[in-house]
């Protein structure tokens, strides 16, 4: 459950996520235009990380567990 945990959340703790605003800096810095933080979620984070959540749940957490 604490790996589990800190796989899935640990993008959510300034620790992981961490390397995320370095490189975010360095690219506003060059003039790079960034996403803002609901455009990365609504574009990004949302139609990957949930559908792979969905899965990663149904493959490992559920009674079908292909590692019994």
């Amino acid at each position: 459950a604490i790996s589990l945990g800190a796989v899935f959340m640990g993008a959510m703790t300034y620790i992981g996520n961490g390397p995320n605003f370095m490189v975010k800096s360095i690219a506003e810095q060059s003039n790079i235009r960034m996403p803002s933080f609901f455009g990365f979620m609504f574009k990004y984070s949302v139609p990957v990380l949930i559908p792979v959540f969905i899965l990663v749940t149904l493959l490992f957490l559920l009674d079908g567990s292909p590692f019994k």
